[in-house]
């Protein structure tokens, strides 16, 4: 077991918090295009009030606080933004070691660099040290609920596990699941796999934030008897997840039709496995068509778009209004290290410049809802993150719009509220994050000694 158990608990909370800022949110899905939206809501200078882990009212800072707030702590961000947490929907917790490696496409690259990363986390203290610097990572890039693959060894879902309950994060994660076409070391057998999942999910599924996903490596790494196990493991239980990859890459798309000629598709090889359900998270899904989009809307599934890792690895441009007028969801999400920052106000930028290739322009709004609230009501989890209302977990980052000489002079001279947040989205990253507050915590992490980034 890893430094947390299943049973304990985060630190102590305070009772009482108060937050002053630029309140940022959403209360329905922004329309293409639409710079003047609706679906937006902006509460500038607001305080949030805290009790606990939840948020318990909000209030123009212009009124007197209540009488039991005037003595808690008051943390004044004006002049910030101040928005849920960022839900990365598809990230590798162990590729932190492979990300920014040069020159491959996706099959070749998992073999010469991921494959190799993923192995070294066999060992329990290298799975520990991985996931506190994942998590903390997360943290430091505004990011406070995420999908998340570890590798195909259980230690490392145990350590990932712990890591995240210890700072009170909402995470999704389980085993990964690979029989065939990969190294020794990171296979696993049918028997041995469905063993270590059920351990997990008693250990894990349900305890703290934390919920247990049927994780799928993709379909060319597990055999048809694998993936029927893991159907009726999503069978036995509807409130776990199931996360696997999709359609990514033109080569990854033959090999699958070759290795599964009875299926009409490559998503279609999951369905017949029984792992298309309201609680599928599919990374990437580039190579679809009308049939796969209208099976996602059918099953209630989402898309994981990764637009970084898509650029980076010449995999491809997703079509996200095609599958969101075909009635999927789409999340966004960074796949790190395939993506090239845990920043997902990076992933908008690169999102905006995925959709201007096809004639389209990706608003902030649209970004961010994806990021947000659209990730959390695709997750199932909206009545608990992706907005600031009462009741809701508070999970919150306030955030700097500009950061360096030339964004504050972009800022300077904006002239809307979408074009100060749009420019803040292309141009920001995790430096422009001020705070971070998990569940009612502060949880912004201290930044890394130089030795121990080593």
């Amino acid at each position: 077991m890893s430094e947390l158990s299943a049973n304990s608990s985060p630190a102590a909370l305070p009772q009482r918090l108060a937050l002053r800022g630029d309140l940022l949110d959403f209360t329905a899905t922004p329309r293409w295009g639409e710079v003047d939206s609706s679906a937006v809501r902006f509460r500038p200078d607001h305080w949030l009030l805290i009790e606990g882990e939840r948020i318990a009212a909000i209030q123009p800072a212009s009124e007197p606080l209540p009488a039991e707030w005037q003595a808690a702590p008051a943390h004044d961000h004006r002049g910030r933004l101040l928005m849920p947490g960022f839900i990365d929907t598809h990230v590798h917790s162990p590729q932190l070691d492979v990300i920014a490696s040069y020159g491959s496409e996706l099959l070749d690259w998992l073999e010469t660099y991921t494959f190799p990363a993923e192995g070294r986390y066999a060992d329990a203290e290298v799975a520990r040290i991985g996931a506190a610097l994942f998590c903390d990572s997360l943290l430091a890039s505004g990011t406070t609920s995420a999908v998340v693959f570890p590798t195909v060894h259980k230690t490392s879902a145990d350590a990932l596990f712990a890591a995240a309950a210890q700072r009170g994060m909402r995470m999704i994660a389980g085993k990964v699941l690979m029989d065939r076409h990969a190294p020794d070391g990171l296979r696993d057998d049918v028997e041995q796999a469905e063993r270590d999942c059920i351990e997990l999910i008693e250990r894990w599924h349900g305890k703290h934030r934390l919920a247990y996903a049927v994780t799928v490596r993709f379909a060319p790494t597990s055999t048809p008897r694998q993936l029927a196990m893991a159907g009726s493991l999503c069978a036995a239980d509807p409130s776990l997840y199931m996360q696997t990859h999709v359609a990514e890459n033109r080569a990854e798309v033959k090999w699958v039709a070759e290795l599964f000629p009875e299926a009409r598709s490559y998503l279609d090889v999951y369905a017949r496995a029984g792992l298309l359900h309201p609680r599928s998270v599919l990374a990437h899904g580039i190579w679809l068509d009308a049939n796969d989009r209208a099976a996602l809307r059918d099953s209630g599934a989402q898309i994981a778009h990764s637009p970084s890792s898509n650029l980076f690895l010449g995999s491809g441009l997703f079509d996200w209004r095609a599958t969101e007028a075909a009635g999927g969801a789409v999340s966004v999400a960074t796949d790190v290290g395939g993506g090239t920052s845990l920043s997902m106000l990076r992933m908008l930028g690169d999102a905006y410049k995925v959709q201007a290739m096809q004639g389209e322009r990706l608003t902030a709004w649209k970004g961010l809802h994806a990021a947000t609230l659209g990730a959390a009501q695709a997750l199932g989890l909206s009545d608990e993150i992706g907005s600031l209302a009462p009741g809701r977990l508070a999970d919150i980052c306030a955030w700097e719009l500009a950061v360096g000489p030339v964004a504050e002079r972009r800022l300077s001279v904006a002239r809307s509220l979408h074009e100060r947040v749009f420019a803040w989205t292309t141009l920001g990253d995790e430096r422009n994050l001020a705070a971070c507050y998990v569940a009612g915590r502060h949880s912004t992490p201290p930044p890394m000694p130089a030795a121990a980034a080593a």
